[in-house]
């Protein structure tokens, strides 16, 4: 898939996935957007769900495997439900667009190691898919290769000190919020050398940050996927652009595709797929 084409899905997907999808008060949405998901998967082959209950209410994690399953998988997750009231294009649209597209090109190319693709639900309700998910991979002993989750990828800026940071991180990074941050525990150091590599090298700023203890020293990296899977003790790291440290339309009816930067987008899902077939 050449950048055009890329660009071209991942405005396809965003044009179906951005709407307002609060699984309570969005429930069409919140459906519309679930099925829309299961039959992207399915093109490429058995979508499984994993299921977890809130308040006795079911809700769904999807889950596309590709590759031989002899080895530990490579998990890459993106949350698809929105805060009430948005219909929260980068958050997390983008990074359920990235999702699709990467299934689509993995599904096609493989990997040399194999893929599990996760549309996890309730993140804005504390991460409760995710965490689920986690824990019932730790029940069941199941080790993974890495665990990626695509929080936000869509919103760049390159007008001066348009970047916020956490306090004590703002003189070791840019002032401008052009760059896509990778995120990950301290077992990740080699991957998320690897990684920042390869998006750099397609063209597409990159900054990286090893997380010690789990986040807790910084408590803003743990606001995503990840940090359920930082918990139980697997590699894993967020890619993001930043959120709210950048993006004023942050869990606003105001974050919208209009918003977004799909060439900043598709460079990141170029640099991306790069570093995943270099691990």
């Amino acid at each position: 898939m050449n950048y055009a084409e890329l660009k071209q899905t991942l405005e396809q997907h965003l044009a179906e996935i951005a709407r307002e999808r609060d699984p309570h008060l969005a429930s069409a949405g919140h459906f519309y957007v679930q099925h829309y998901i299961r039959s992207q998967f399915k093109r490429w082959g058995e979508v499984e769900t994993h299921s977890f209950k809130l308040r006795g209410q079911q809700h769904d994690n999807l889950i596309l495997n590709l590759g031989d399953s002899a080895q530990p998988p490579l998990l890459i997750g993106a949350h698809y439900d929105a805060v009430p009231g948005t219909v929260g294009a980068d958050d997390n649209a983008s990074g359920v667009a990235a999702l699709l597209a990467l299934a689509e090109i993995f599904a096609q190319q493989p990997l040399a190691h194999p893929l599990r693709l996760v549309a996890f639900d309730l993140e804005e309700y504390g991460l409760l898919g995710s965490r689920a998910y986690a824990e019932f991979l730790k029940q069941q002993n199941q080790k993974l290769r890495l665990m990626i989750s695509l929080e936000m990828l869509g919103y760049c800026s390159h007008q001066p000190n348009s970047q916020q940071y956490p306090p004590g991180l703002k003189a070791f990074y840019p002032d401008q919020g052009n760059f896509i941050a990778l995120i990950g525990n301290l077992i990740t150091l080699p991957d998320l050398r690897r990684l920042s590599r390869a998006i750099r090298e397609s063209g597409q700023a990159c900054e990286w940050l090893p997380a010690g203890q789990r986040g807790q020293l910084v408590p803003s990296t743990r606001l995503s996927d990840h940090a359920p899977f930082w918990d139980q003790g697997y590699a894993a790291m967020m890619i993001t652009d930043t959120a709210f440290m950048r993006n004023p339309h942050y869990h606003l009816t105001s974050d919208r595709i209009e918003t977004l930067d799909l060439d900043f987008m598709t460079r990141v899902c170029q640099g991306l797929i790069a570093g995943l077939r270099a691990l």
